[in-house]
């Protein structure tokens, strides 16, 4: 059974009751923006309580609807055109949820253009957004970015007008779990609760004309790029597995956070791995959905990840997670450092596999340290993020 891990009624908020509209969910290939949905509903659900929101998502398949009727029984979701032409006449507020831009930007200005107030919550924002969007920025209640290397950027452009902040990615207030899945899961795997790392792939473009090829052209010269760094990269996360495996005797499990990873575990780190090392190695050879990711994530000793978004499922669930950041992927990284991880983040290029593994295995011969650390910085981001929608009005 799905359920929250915190109360809802652990904190009061607000007395006046909103009508809030959330646009957000942009895709369900990804764990990490099926997380962003749930992590504000919860942080809405808990500082709001009087509110009444309803969800206008990009596109929701059946397997995720299920999982947020589950957590949100009370959540309404605009599905249709006239749903949420609807929804956008009824509303108090228009909230542009967390996500790696201005996601939602045309559905923003149409409630810009209708009067409804407007804020964004923890986005990235890119130079080109804050040229092409300046005017729609302005008039904003508030603008948190999930960066501040995006704030930095935000306050150069000198755009006036909205309250402007460091607002961490809701992913970090995600409740969702399925922990019987994750116990199957688990003893499918041989693998003890505790003890075993997940490591999570990614090549430096996504290839979403893969995942999405109904509406993305295949990208000839970012499929050049991925080839030529995918061994690079995956050959120092394979040096810091090897470690793991030496040093503590322990196992590894392999997990996507996107879809088109699952194929691409077993090549880019199972296959080359040492034989001696591979008995310890298991490999999820299917995608999975938020809830059960997170609750993996959080009976791990540790998550070492290319991705962003399951280091932060796994911190949510108060589990050290270290970050390889690579030069092709947005200013989302920085907020690793934001949140008070700085020794837990690699810039790929600038790394070596050896600093890698070193650090990973410090995190495994004390793992209470490493736990209370990623607690340190989930209550950090928790205080920041409660900031952050009490700004709604």
């Amino acid at each position: 059974m799905i359920t929250g891990a915190t109360a809802a009624s652990a904190a009061p908020a607000a007395d006046a009751h909103r009508r809030i509209l959330l646009r957000s969910s942009w895709q369900t290939v990804n764990i990490g923006d099926i997380a962003h949905t749930p992590g504000m509903l919860a942080l809405l659900e808990k500082h709001r309580p009087n509110d009444t929101v309803t969800l206008w998502p990009n596109g929701l398949s059946a397997e995720v609807e299920r999982l947020l009727a589950a957590r949100f029984p009370k959540l309404t979701v605009a599905r249709k055109k006239a749903e949420q032409d609807a929804a956008l006449t009824a509303c108090d507020f228009f909230l542009h949820g967390s996500g790696p831009g201005l996601v939602g930007a045309a559905e923003v200005e149409r409630a810009r253009k209708a009067g409804k107030p407007y804020g964004f919550a923890g986005v990235t924002i890119s130079d080109d957004e804050l040229k092409t969007h300046r005017d729609l920025l302005a008039g904003a209640r508030f603008v948190f970015t999930r960066d501040t290397d995006s704030l930095k950027a935000f306050q150069m452009a000198d755009i006036k007008g909205p309250k402007a902040a460091f607002g961490p990615d809701a992913t970090f207030a995600l409740d969702l779990r399925d922990d019987a899945a994750a116990d199957r899961l688990l003893k499918a795997h041989n693998l003890a609760p505790g003890e075993f790392l997940c490591a999570v792939p990614r090549l430096r473009y996504t290839p979403y004309w893969e995942t999405i090829p109904e509406t993305i052209k295949p990208n000839p010269e970012r499929s050049a790029v991925n080839e030529a760094f995918a061994e690079l990269d995956h050959a120092k996360m394979r040096e810091a597995i090897v470690a793991w495996v030496t040093e503590f005797k322990r196992k590894v499990f392999l997990v996507p956070e996107m879809t088109y990873e699952v194929p691409r575990l077993k090549p880019f780190l199972y296959d080359p791995l040492p034989k001696e090392i591979k008995p310890k190695v298991a490999v999820l050879d299917r995608y999975w959905l938020t809830a059960e990711a997170a609750s993996v994530y959080a009976k791990a000793a540790a998550v070492i990840s290319l991705e962003m978004h399951s280091p932060i499922m796994a911190v949510a669930n108060g589990t050290p997670a270290v970050l390889l950041r690579q030069p092709t992927d947005t200013r989302k990284g920085q907020m690793w450092r934001d949140v008070g991880l700085d020794r837990w983040i690699f810039e790929i290029d600038d790394s070596t596999g050896k600093q890698i593994a070193e650090r990973l295995v410090e995190i495994g011969k004390d793992l209470p340290t490493g736990r209370k650390a990623a607690e340190e910085a989930r209550a950090f981001a928790y205080e920041r993020m409660a900031a952050m929608v009490a700004e709604i009005g």
